[in-house]
């Protein structure tokens, strides 16, 4: 099956999405895309995450569902780390440096012990958009998919999100995801913006940006439910979602 096939067909499977992102899987940047997407795979090369997640965080999350967008850059590039939502992993995958930290600062926030596993996928079903920027990646190779089309069909996501929904938290963490605050109307939504969470500078201001408590004293504010963030243990063995 060809990329193009698999994101028409990924697409389609979305909620709400397919109707304002269509148009983009014709356009030149995403057949060019498409086509380097197809020669990656023809060429052996594993690219991460599987084809099958690579619009989950649409698929998670429903356009009429979102009120959070947590906005990352690149997948996890090592096997069974990536699938498709922003920060998260399988569970069973050894969770990973800056989703530590993510945890460290939902504990202090808001008290939750971390959970076991890495897995993030109920907050996506709560409205919580987990979005890269951009989606695929090559083994062990970070940033090697950057360049080639994916940003532009990701600050698609972000205008659609803009212009169809009102009341949304936008948590921009770190100078790349804060390159999208102009791309935000901010008579329509929120803008947290903060330091990454990454070991290199969750020092200097992650910790302590109280972002989760924020969101919800927002969406609170707005008439909106506000995002359960307590994550449940799940019983899994390490490396057991290495297949993923």
């Amino acid at each position: 099956m060809t990329a193009l096939v698999t994101l028409r067909q990924q697409l389609a499977s979305t909620q709400g999405w397919s109707e304002y992102l269509e148009t983009e899987l014709q356009q030149d940047y995403m057949l060019q895309l498409a086509d380097f997407l197809d020669a990656e795979v023809a060429a052996g090369k594993q690219v991460f995450p599987a084809e099958g997640n690579w619009l989950q965080a649409l698929q998670a999350t429903s356009l009429n569902k979102v009120k959070v967008v947590i906005l990352g850059q690149d997948p996890y590039h090592q096997p069974g780390q990536a699938h498709g939502l922003s920060f998260s992993v399988m569970p069973g995958v050894k969770v990973p440096p800056s989703l530590k930290n993510m945890y460290k600062e939902l504990e202090s926030d808001l008290g939750y012990t971390a959970p076991d596993h890495g897995n993030l996928q109920c907050w996506a079903e709560q409205g919580v958009l987990l979005l890269n920027t951009v989606l695929t990646v090559e083994y062990d190779k970070a940033g090697s998919h950057q360049k080639k089309g994916w940003e532009s069909f990701t600050d698609k996501i972000i205008e659609t999100v803009n212009a169809q929904c009102s009341d949304v938290v936008f948590v921009l963490w770190g100078s790349h995801a804060q390159k999208k605050a102009s791309m935000i109307d901010v008579a329509k939504h929120q803008v947290l913006e903060s330091a990454h969470p990454s070991p290199l500078s969750a020092f200097r201001g992650f910790f302590g940006s109280q972002p989760f408590s924020q969101v919800n004293t927002y969406l609170e504010t707005a008439g909106r439910e506000p995002v359960n963030w307590l994550l449940e243990n799940i019983d899994v063995k390490p490396d057991q979602g290495a297949l993923f």
